[in-house]
């Protein structure tokens, strides 16, 4: 996997930590400015968060759970990608003692976007597939 992040962001870090301790090799390219990557994995604005990946075809976009990209590898559904908008408390590479937000992983493609699974934290809540 490929993360482009700022130079000076900790919690992309962070979630590169998370992606290596859960069994992804990671590659990792910092620019100034991840605009034109986000434009060319086809990202939309509204979905954007601190740092962008890339995998297998896919953009992840922000801090998705490890087992959320594992699954979309496994499943291999038509996507352009998975986002978690904005930077959720608690979520992966966001943790600290305050209490964790609930967010939704969002698988979206040109045409459509949806919810992929929910998490409290580090902790899923719910998915299509539950």
């Amino acid at each position: 996997m490929t993360v482009h992040k700022t130079p000076w962001c900790g919690c992309c870090t962070e979630w590169v930590d998370h992606l290596r301790d859960n069994g992804f090799d990671v590659v990792v390219k910092e620019a100034e400015d991840l605009s034109p990557v986000r434009a060319e994995l086809d990202v939309p604005d509204r979905l954007m968060s601190c740092h962008t990946g890339e995998i297998e075809g896919y953009a992840i976009e922000g801090h998705v759970p490890a087992a959320e990209i594992a699954r979309l590898l496994k499943e291999r559904p038509q996507a352009t990608g998975l986002s978690v908008p904005g930077m959720p408390q608690g979520s992966p590479g966001m943790e600290s003692s305050n209490p964790p937000d609930t967010y939704d992983v969002v698988i979206f493609s040109p045409e459509q976007t949806g919810i992929y699974a929910s998490y409290r934290g580090t902790q899923k809540l719910a998915g299509p597939a539950d």
